[in-house]
């Protein structure tokens, strides 16, 4: 996927950027010299894992990966930005309204995969094509907390145009 220097695209990755820099510099300090590599190594082998399978055609990722009680923020300034709390809140508020708009599920595909402790972040494209015919694409930046081989918060940064564009150009299906 090409980017341009202009549009949302180019935010996403300039948030992606600062957040790895952020992260890198964190892990870098003194203090978090030894931050449980082997806890950082199999959390992201956790994620890997899950995003292969829901890559592979796998529906059971959101299932898979999260805590009952998630709380899962998603960034932006569209009405769709909001905290969600619980991983049927998610599935219900987001996920939901999103599949029943789309002819297949959401393909991902990773760009870039980081751990350090309890976080991964992990930066992926999805594509899929809503019941209109019409393609969705989209890039996504998720940061993980994970407890138990489980995310109990995640922060999701995506373009909020091109989900909301499927919201209101394509019917739900029941």
């Amino acid at each position: 996927m090409k980017f341009s220097r202009s549009g949302s695209g180019t935010a996403l990755r300039w948030t992606a950027a600062w957040m790895l820099m952020a992260a890198l510099a964190w892990s870098a300090s003194p203090a978090r010299a030894d931050s449980g590599s082997a806890q950082a190594q199999g959390n992201k082998e956790a994620v890997g894992k899950a995003f292969a399978a829901w890559a592979a055609g796998g529906q059971t990722f959101f299932d898979d990966m999260l805590a009952p009680d998630v709380v899962w923020t998603i960034k932006g300034s569209s009405p769709t930005a909001r905290v969600l709390r619980g991983k049927q809140e998610l599935i219900d508020g987001a996920v939901t309204p999103l599949s029943t708009r789309l002819q297949r599920q959401i393909r991902p595909t990773i760009r870039n995969l980081w751990a350090d402790g309890d976080h991964v972040i992990i930066e992926w494209d999805g594509e899929a094509v809503a019941k209109d015919g019409k393609p969705y694409r989209n890039s996504y930046l998720w940061i993980f907390r994970m407890q138990g081989g489980r995310a109990t918060q995640v922060t999701a940064y995506l373009d909020l145009a091109p989900y909301d564009d499927v919201l209101r150009r394509v019917p739900a299906s029941q």
